[in-house]
């Protein structure tokens, strides 16, 4: 079981953290291995945003059909969506840079407890532990 979360930990290019029994929890090896992981996430979207930018520009034609001047319209529309979206992680991205650099990454915003290191990996700009992410989900969906 171990060795296939390793394989596919590898296979979106990190490998997981082996925390000791007795390590500090954030210690600098911690640290390290965070902020390398969210460095390497923000140089990935950026790239596909420089995919996108050259993609459009490639691609961009003044089709003389309505039908094919909205499709692509469409396409372009969509991927500027998704970049969007990608511009705002990139943001949270940078936002959990900072706390590593000011020592605060890694503890829940909400009631200080550590978020931990497999919640972590799995969500890298995580601000919540579980138990006040699943709260907070609970009273999203109660507002409705």
């Amino acid at each position: 079981m171990a060795e296939a979360q390793n394989q596919g930990a590898k296979a979106f290019g990190f490998a997981p953290y082996n925390r000791s029994t007795d390590e500090e929890y954030m210690s600098p090896a911690q640290e390290e291995h965070f902020r390398g992981l969210l460095l390497q996430w923000k140089h990935q979207l950026m790239e596909e945003v420089d995919r996108t930018v050259h993609h459009m520009q490639d691609e961009a034609a003044n089709f003389p059909d309505p039908n094919d001047r909205a499709t692509q319209e469409s396409e372009f529309s969509l991927e500027l969506r998704t970049r969007d979206r990608e511009r705002k992680l990139i943001r949270k991205i940078d936002e959990a840079l900072g706390r590593l650099d000011e020592h605060d990454y890694g503890y829940c915003e909400a009631c200080g407890v550590e978020i931990g290191v497999r919640r972590l990996e799995a969500r890298p700009t995580a601000t919540l532990c579980i138990d006040c992410k699943t709260l907070d989900e609970i009273r999203e969906r109660q507002r409705g």
